[in-house]
């Protein structure tokens, strides 16, 4: 199947591979450290992919060895001046955070090579994270006078537990990938080279899901957090009962009568 470019921005862009998107961080002659316009691209991309009903997994990954640096240590060194403006970290990061985690289709991060601090709290809003054994994983804000910021004491123990948060933010040490595992952080641990390809598998099996069952079932689950028991009890059936009106249930049920594979049309 030939990839082919849905959008290209000067640092991020989509691939597109059938039911797959890749967005691409491209800034490698910086490691993909993130600044201001690299941000608004990142945010811009899944924006885009949000609804989109011909995508059923989208995937994050760097141009380049590593994910990302994190955030550009230039942009950031201006936040000790007083007269500086924070909508970097007051609501440009928080807001691409957010875009990330309210985007309706599957994302995956696929963590290669290294992503230290702002690049740890970008991953946290996906759905799904994989990292390679080698991989510099962790939030080191501690080490530089501050802390993390971006989500972390927020999202993290929601995670992890708040135990497991406080040791990883505290320390500032980075995460062994394989302890990130055993602690629910990360999906899987794979070889060095091969985190692109084992995202790539992941993002095919959900493609063979029903796209507006995957839709509704991430709806409630981000909403869990925020409903006690009975609304978010009362909330889920409310979106089964709009499956039940779809082209995409009705192919689920009688396939799965008949012995055959679903040809779910996202309809």
């Amino acid at each position: 199947m030939d990839t082919t470019t849905e959008m290209d921005n000067e640092l991020v862009r989509i691939d597109r591979e059938g039911y797959r998107a890749e967005v691409v961080i491209q800034r490698p002659e910086k490691r993909n450290a993130m600044n201001e316009s690299l941000m608004a691209d990142l945010a811009q991309a899944f924006e885009h992919l949000d609804g989109d009903t011909e995508c059923r997994a989208a995937i994050l990954r760097g141009e380049g060895p590593v994910l990302s640096a994190g955030m550009d240590l230039e942009m950031m060194r201006g936040l000790a001046d007083e007269s500086t403006n924070h909508a970097v970290t007051d609501s440009l990061f928080p807001d691409l955070l957010d875009t990330i985690e309210r985007c309706s289709v599957p994302t995956i991060a696929a963590i290669h090579g290294a992503a230290p601090a702002g690049a740890f709290e970008l991953t946290l809003p996906f759905d799904f994270r994989i990292i390679d054994s080698e991989a510099k994983y962790g939030v080191v804000e501690v080490k530089l006078g501050t802390f993390p910021h971006g989500g972390a004491t927020q999202r993290l123990p929601r995670l992890v537990g708040l135990a497991k948060a406080k040791e990883i933010v505290l320390t500032g040490e980075y995460v062994d990938p394989e302890a990130a595992a055993d602690a629910g952080l990360v999906r899987e641990v794979v070889e060095p080279g091969t985190v692109v390809e084992t995202a790539r598998e992941l993002a095919a099996e959900l493609a063979d899901n029903g796209p507006i069952g995957m839709r509704m079932a991430k709806q409630a689950l981000n909403a869990a957090g925020d409903m006690g028991l009975d609304e978010g009890l009362e909330f889920e059936r409310a979106l089964a009962k709009e499956t039940y009106r779809t082209a995409d249930y009705r192919e689920g049920v009688e396939a799965r009568l008949e012995g055959r594979d679903p040809d779910f049309r996202g309809e």
